[in-house]
């Protein structure tokens, strides 16, 4: 349902009905059951056999997320559940202690409000365009495609802990360093960062541009389309998206210690992966065979994983 007193051009559904078909709405429940049982599990173990004013809190300060965004209408109550745990886990993995300022806490809240901003950003315009979010905010689904791929990372470091205490250090990374290979908990944090700031570009491409950035372009044929359509690129987004992500790699430099090699393969992960989720979008998203939470889900990771490579050259 469009904003009350906006009526949506042609009746036409919202445009995350449109990019999340009935017919592939498995995919979005695949996603949610599969990212939410492997970050909980560990977050919960965890949190048994770990005890203390961190873990503590992390779930306070995830629970006052989830409790916020249900209460701005930024998500529903399924998707603020999901939301407040995989925040959980990415505070666990990186809290130092109760010195919340070294943790993921920043960056990812940095991501938050940059989104939500950007999603009531002329919201008349792109209700008018069918393209507005719906007045209940995102679901679980959606928010576990943007932030499941960091909470993963989160849930990877929480394991090796577990598993080997020994391996990683509890505190969060040090600074790498410009020469060598990267610390494996260091390298973990920029992959962390790299994936929020590639849905925080997302979003503000896509929301943006959608206000801005007139009949965008397709990136696989320059041809002129409508707004919202999968795989439609415009500068005003482009550049946008590109801001929002550099603005989060810098924070999370600041608050994880990134170097500024590290920082930089993370920004280039991130705009990296904005521009090949356009071309996912584009391409297998058009032909039916990945929905939109697939294809943000699979462009995180592949913004993690480049900055990843990029580290270990």
């Amino acid at each position: 349902m469009a904003h009350p007193g906006i009526r949506r051009a042609q009746n036409r559904p919202l445009l995350s009905e449109r990019r999340n078909p009935p017919e592939l709405q498995w995919q979005s429940r695949l996603l949610s059951a599969g990212v939410l049982t492997l970050c909980g599990v560990p977050a919960v173990w965890w949190i048994i056999h770990n005890w203390s004013g961190a873990s503590e809190g992390a779930l306070l300060i995830s629970a006052a997320f989830a409790v916020a965004a249900w209460a701005a209408r930024a998500g529903t109550r399924r998707a603020a559940l999901a939301g407040g745990l995989l925040a959980a886990t990415m505070l666990l993995a990186s809290a130092d202690g109760t010195h919340w300022l070294r943790s993921a806490l920043a960056a990812l809240l940095t991501m938050i409000l940059l989104t939500y901003f950007a999603t009531r950003f002329g919201r008349r315009r792109k209700a008018e365009l069918g393209a507005a979010e719906g007045r209940r905010g995102r679901n679980a689904a959606q928010v576990t495609a943007n932030l499941g791929v960091a909470g993963l990372i989160g849930a990877g470091a929480l394991t090796i802990r577990l598993a080997n205490p020994g391996l990683l250090a509890a505190s969060p990374p040090a600074a790498m360093t410009s020469h060598g290979p990267p610390r494996w908990a260091a390298l973990g944090a920029a992959m962390l960062a790299a994936a929020l700031a590639e849905a925080a570009a997302d979003t503000l491409s896509s929301e943006i541009g959608q206000v801005l950035g007139g009949s965008p372009s397709l990136i696989t044929t320059r041809s002129r389309v409508a707004p919202g359509t999968d795989g439609g690129m415009s500068i005003p987004g482009t550049l946008a998206g590109a801001t929002g992500a550099i603005l989060v790699v810098l924070v999370a430099a600041l608050t994880l210690r990134l170097s500024l090699r590290a920082a930089a393969a993370c920004a280039a992960g991130a705009i990296a992966g904005m521009f090949f989720d356009s071309l996912l979008g584009a391409t297998v998203e058009r032909r039916g065979l990945l929905n939109n939470d697939a294809v943000n889900f699979v462009s995180t990771l592949a913004a993690a994983l480049l900055a990843a490579l990029l580290l270990l050259l």
